[in-house]
């Protein structure tokens, strides 16, 4: 089965300006061939698809950093429940609704931080097996965190237990296992928790959590099992000693140095900067009598100044949102890329943030439109790079995975039709 795409406008995300009156040739689900209309004509036996005037063709987005188990609702009482008021089975369900929500809204892969148990990572392997519609799933099952670290809070009284929720170590050796853990229930990569803002001290934005030798245990295991690792993080010394041990790619990282963009261009450590979900501390309204941190306002200055940086530098910048944490999945993925836009990136580079960079993070054969990638596609009715905000409006996408078209206006396409292509 052959189709042809047609559009007035296609945008490879390779880095090359936009072909006009571009087609996409794909046979089985994969990309044959990408060039301007005339130099195709109608290949004998091709289905033609072809674009309303004025829409653009691109590669299906991807949103690098999401926490699928939880709704992103605003309500910190509710995000707290979430990870008592449902078995595993149910947050599963959960997850696969957010999942395909976040389809609709043309996001054709996503990368979970996170899960309790090994909901995404079950998720995942349901979606590749074609039991359910939904993105391409990258998952590290549970995140490594020190005991009583970021993922080990002690939120709850003492006799409650929340088993399987997170992966607590203390020393190399227990984080040395715990790769071998979520490796083998199935983990594509592996989350540590390396260095972490302090909210309780004023002008002390950053500490670390892991100690060195526990990074380094964490990574060389990583690396070994042919696992990247990607951490969250804060910024300064802490950061720089997480690049420093082997981290392959850093989040939020709102605070960094000058010799940490040198050591991270050196090694080619990616950057998801997670700006939306900061943005968001400012949005969410306040409890009474809660005031923002020091911590926040401070944070929300100094990732511009990091994001130039590193934009300066030529660190591969990826686009994650941190969706299940004060961000819905779906409607808000989109303003990870106007946020991009407005530090700096032109609307090309946040589009190239969210296809092929993240696609390279993530080693997926998608987000760039060139022979040999599997043909996950957005067909948007404008042009995204007038305006990017158009990419919000799910009414204007019509989504292809594989090929096939998956969602359309909003509305999920229920199945794909024929064969699913690996």
């Amino acid at each position: 089965m052959r189709q042809i795409f047609l559009a007035d406008q296609v945008i490879d995300s390779t880095g090359a300006a936009p072909i006009e009156k571009g087609a996409v040739l794909v046979e089985k689900g994969r990309i044959l061939a990408v060039g301007r209309q005339a130099d195709f004509g109608t290949p004998e036996g091709a289905t033609v698809i072809a674009a309303k005037p004025g829409a653009t063709l691109m590669p299906g987005l991807i949103d690098s950093h999401v926490h699928i188990t939880y709704s992103g609702s605003e309500n910190s009482a509710v995000l707290r429940a979430e990870k008592m008021d449902a078995s595993y089975p149910a947050m599963a369900l959960r997850a696969a609704s957010h999942a395909q929500l976040s389809l609709t809204y043309g996001f054709t892969a996503l990368r979970d931080m996170h899960a309790p148990g090994g909901v995404a990572i079950d998720l995942r392997d349901a979606i590749a097996r074609g039991d359910v519609v939904g993105p391409r799933l990258s998952a590290c099952g549970r995140g490594l965190t020190v005991t009583g670290g970021h993922m080990d809070l002690p939120d709850f009284a003492e006799h409650v237990s929340l088993d399987g929720f997170a992966h607590p170590c203390v020393g190399p050796d227990e984080f040395l296992k715990g790769v071998r853990t979520e490796a083998r229930r199935g983990a594509d990569f592996i989350k540590v928790n390396t260095a972490v803002g302090s909210r309780k001290v004023p002008g002390v934005y950053w500490r670390p959590e892991m100690n060195p030798a526990e990074i380094r245990a964490a990574c060389d295991e990583a690396h070994a099992q042919g696992l990247y690792v990607a951490s969250h993080t804060s910024g300064g010394p802490p950061l720089t000693a997480t690049v420093a041990n082997g981290v392959d790619c850093v989040e939020h990282a709102h605070w960094i140095d000058d010799d940490c963009i040198e050591l991270m261009a050196e090694r080619g450590t990616f950057l998801v900067p997670t700006l939306l979900v900061n943005e968001r501390n400012f949005e969410v309204p306040l409890a009474p009598g809660e005031t923002l941190s020091d911590w926040a306002l401070a944070s929300r200055e100094a990732k511009w100044v990091s994001l130039e940086k590193a934009r300066k530098a030529g660190i591969k910048i990826g686009s994650g949102t941190d969706a299940g944490f004060m961000v819905p999945h779906g409607s808000m993925h989109w303003r990870e890329l106007a946020l991009l836009v407005q530090g700096g990136l032109t609307e090309m580079e946040a589009i190239i943030a969210a296809t092929r960079i993240n696609a390279e993070l993530m080693s997926l054969p998608v987000g760039v439109l060139a022979e040999g990638k599997l043909a996950d596609m957005l067909i948007v009715d404008g042009d995204p790079l007038a305006d990017i905000s158009i990419l919000g409006d799910a009414n204007r996408l019509t989504v292809f995975k594989d090929g096939y078209k998956v969602a359309e206006a909003g509305k999920l396409i229920s199945s794909f039709p024929g064969e699913v292509f690996a």
